[in-house]
């Protein structure tokens, strides 16, 4: 397998501040504006905000789920909450934090935590998305 990949998307604009997303590759398209803190936004729809945020918490979880196989770790669910942080730092908006609270119910809680809280942090330092990006990752996982 190559160890280069390009991933190809499309935007056309719509309305307003509003466009829409797509890929040659995928079947679906994502309605995206500018969100509502900013002038102008849209309200109740995905925002270029929303869509970093996303990409943090799909490829943690991605990267996660890879590595508990990796380790045997048997996983019964999972979900991810992350809070990214917008400010305004030298004129310009940065995210300067997210702070991930996955919370990882085990199958075999009694064996695998102290494995699958080694798997949730190879998973933070794994993760291509954040790995590169600017923005502080902060991990406070729930296991159990």
């Amino acid at each position: 397998m190559s160890q280069t990949h390009f991933y190809e998307v499309n935007i056309q604009w719509k309305e307003a501040r509003i466009g829409e997303l797509s890929s040659p590759v995928l079947n679906d398209t994502i309605e995206c504006a500018t969100p509502p803190e900013f002038p102008n936004g849209v309200p109740g729809i995905w925002s270029p905000e929303h869509l970093f945020v996303s990409a943090i918490n799909s490829c943690y979880m991605a990267t996660f789920l890879a590595i508990a196989q990796n380790f045997k770790v048997e996983i019964e669910s999972f979900s991810c909450k992350t809070i990214a942080k917008l400010e305004m730092v030298e004129g310009k908006y940065i995210f300067t934090q997210a702070e991930m609270f996955p919370v990882i119910k085990l199958t075999n809680p009694d064996k695998d935590a102290d494995k699958a809280l080694r798997v949730a942090e190879k998973a933070k330092a794994g993760c291509l998305v954040t790995n590169s990006m600017k923005t502080e990752i902060i991990l406070s996982p729930n296991i159990g």
